[in-house]
């Protein structure tokens, strides 16, 4: 007798653009991370490489913590959660520059709005790789 695989369950709409857009989150601050590396001169070389380490670290953190959230795994919720609400800070800071302001707070809505949707609390909190 062979056992069919069980297909895992899909992931709710909210937690896919949730993880969707903190992917891109990651992303942004990648090429954020490189321009700055790129602008590094003789005057501010450790500002200039630190800020860039930084960035660069960062974008992976999130990267991972979106592709986490994707396999569905609570781990990924904290830091995803932390930096919606630093957004919506430096937005505030930002308020200034309009057009910034406004894709930080529309993209932190939006994520914070998938990570407390009843559907992504529910699939979060049953991790598919624990042992059942």
């Amino acid at each position: 007798m062979t056992e069919s695989p069980v297909e895992p369950a899909q992931n709710p709409p909210p937690l896919t653009v949730a993880a969707s857009l903190v992917g891109v989150e990651g992303i942004v601050l990648l090429c954020l991370a490189v321009l700055e590396f790129a602008s590094v001169d003789s005057e501010r070389v450790a500002l200039g490489l630190s800020t860039a380490g930084f960035l660069l670290v960062y974008a992976v953190v999130l990267m991972a913590a979106g592709w986490g959230l994707f396999r569905r795994s609570g781990w990924a919720r904290g830091p995803v959660l932390l930096t919606q609400l630093i957004a919506l800070g430096l937005a505030w800071n930002l308020r200034e520059h309009l057009p910034v302001t406004i894709g930080l707070v529309l993209c932190a809505g939006i994520v914070l709005a998938g990570l407390l949707h009843p559907d992504t609390i529910e699939a979060l909190e049953h991790d598919p790789t624990a042992p059942r």
